[in-house]
């Protein structure tokens, strides 16, 4: 039995049998409820994209929470009744619960009890198709398990006992005990083994990223929250075959896709996991080295949803997630989506104030592409310089790599001299200062 078979075989329950599900938020005040609801109906779709039907959801009042249960036994014993009216085989809380409070809750309800990282750990995890992202999820989920290792052994009896023929009292661990200590030792060997092999998957993301930025070309990285559309614009713009679907998170891995603008510059288009509301911590870790496609990239298309009802709660999720990763001051372009869908004009013209650099598209329809790529052009041309050069033919190795990886306006020979007019990227421009014409 491998390593991850051992780990996967730790679960107290298998979450792939469940089919129904109970969903759980909280609010402290009247104004609070509507963030609470929506927040249900993100979770909600989290299951359904799992393949978990949601049987009810309950949006709770509270005043303080229960250090032991999380939330009262009035209106546990409430939420237990209703969870076996309905049917429901899981209860999945939208707040991340202690561990403690974990072991509890189960007791109480006779049932297993995840909260929203547990099920978006899930979630990757049967979407992941490299290696990059499945080491990425086991990383998550191991550092997520091992606190909750006792929770995963309950049912081992405690034993005590006397050592030797003495009768001293010396106390022996019982079997529960015993294993919770080899599954931690597991766990940590574990955790160990993966830092290794994802420093090796960063270390060739580094190689590639380094020949990329001497190719000269520029990169966009297209970022968002999930489901807005980022996988639909890359194929709609390069033709690529890249997995659409109308889920959570169809996307867990980059993809990389060459275009060719109107004005004959190539480009490379990034696309990137999507972002989300209360994104669990040890998955913003386990993807740092996938998400930093978004810092070490030349301009930034920062796609959403305006036909949403929160898409600007998802826009400012993005831009939060964005800061975590120390993306300040990159280049962006605001990309409205499914503006063909929005009901709200008024939206667009609060975003257009926001972000000064905003298009309004549907990337299904490709409406507003043409706007989409002039911009993409303008900002490109802000990184890219238009020199006047004179270089003997003795430097025609510059020439070469002036015509490879700028955009060649003019250029004619002039006695034993080559004289052109290029446009160039801004990392290379110390190489042609001696040659500018003044």
């Amino acid at each position: 039995m491998t390593e991850k078979e051992k780990l996967d075989k730790m679960l107290p329950f298998d979450l792939k049998a469940m089919r129904t599900a109970l969903l759980v938020g909280i609010f402290r005040s009247g104004s609070d409820k509507t963030d609470c609801e929506d927040n249900l109906a993100e979770l909600q779709r989290l299951c359904e994209t799992y393949g978990l039907e949601v049987v009810h959801k309950a949006a709770c009042p509270i005043k303080k929470l229960d250090a032991a249960t999380y939330l009262g036994s009035g209106k546990l014993d409430e939420l237990h009744a209703t969870a076996t009216q309905v049917g429901a085989e899981v209860i999945i809380f939208d707040d991340e619960i202690s561990p403690h409070q974990q072991r509890n809750l189960e007791k109480i309800f006779n049932r297993p009890v995840l909260d929203r990282t547990e099920l978006i750990i899930e979630v990757f995890a049967q979407r992941a198709q490299t290696r990059e992202a499945r080491l990425q999820i086991e990383m998550a989920k191991v550092r997520y398990q091992l606190p909750r290792l006792k929770r995963m052994w309950t049912h081992l009896s405690r034993q005590a006992g006397t050592a030797g023929g003495s009768g001293g009292g010396a106390y022996l661990k019982g079997e529960g005990e015993k294993q919770i200590e080899i599954d931690r030792r597991l766990l940590k060997t574990r955790v160990d083994r993966l830092k290794e092999e994802l420093e090796k998957v960063s270390a060739q993301r580094e190689v590639q990223r380094n020949l990329r930025g001497r190719t000269g070309i520029p990169t966009f990285a297209i970022v968002g929250y999930t489901n807005a559309g980022k996988s639909t614009l890359l194929k709609a713009l390069t033709q690529a075959d890249v997995l659409v679907e109308d889920k959570l998170f169809a996307t867990l891995d980059t993809t990389t896709r060459k275009f060719m603008l109107p004005n004959r510059q190539e480009i490379l288009l990034i696309d990137t996991v999507g972002f989300i509301r209360k994104i669990p911590h040890t998955l913003v870790a386990a993807f740092k080295s996938t998400l930093e496609e978004a810092v070490h990239t030349d301009i930034l298309l920062h796609i959403v949803d305006v036909s949403h009802p929160l898409a600007e709660a998802q826009a400012d999720e993005t831009m939060r997630v964005l800061k975590e990763l120390g993306v300040v001051d990159q280049p962006m372009i605001v990309v409205l989506n499914k503006i063909d869908r929005c009901e709200k004009p008024a939206l667009v013209a609060k975003f257009r104030v926001k972000y000064p650099k905003t298009v309004a598209i549907s990337a299904l329809s490709g409406q507003g592409f043409d706007e989409l790529l002039g911009t993409m052009m303008e900002e490109i041309s802000r990184l890219r310089k238009v020199v006047k050069l004179r270089i003997p033919q003795s430097h025609y190795a510059l020439v070469s790599e002036l015509m490879r990886d700028g955009r060649v306006i003019s250029s004619e020979y002039e006695e034993n001299d080559i004289v052109m007019e290029v446009e160039i990227p801004a990392q290379i421009e110390h190489k042609v200062l001696p040659f500018l014409m003044r």
